[in-house]
């Protein structure tokens, strides 16, 4: 599973969690999950209640769902 689907799952589950959570459940390091949240808060799929957490959009759980089609993401 891609490491952006495993972030976004992690974040689904409703909590603010920070980059150092998140890579510790998604066996990454802090700096590559770092990485791919910036990607994906470009994309709109979480965003930053407050600095150094982070949480899913309706966008982000609607990728998660498939009803968001990939395609009308930016490229990495």
């Amino acid at each position: 599973m891609p490491t952006d689907d495993r972030i976004l799952e992690a974040l689904d589950t409703g909590l603010k969690l920070t980059p150092a959570v998140l890579a510790e459940n998604v066996d990454k390091s802090r700096q590559h999950v770092t990485r791919r949240l910036s990607d994906l808060l470009d994309n709109g799929l979480v965003e930053r209640p407050k600095r150094g957490y982070y949480t899913i959009t309706d966008r982000g759980q609607a990728y998660l769902s498939g009803e968001l089609n990939p395609a009308e993401l930016t490229e990495e």
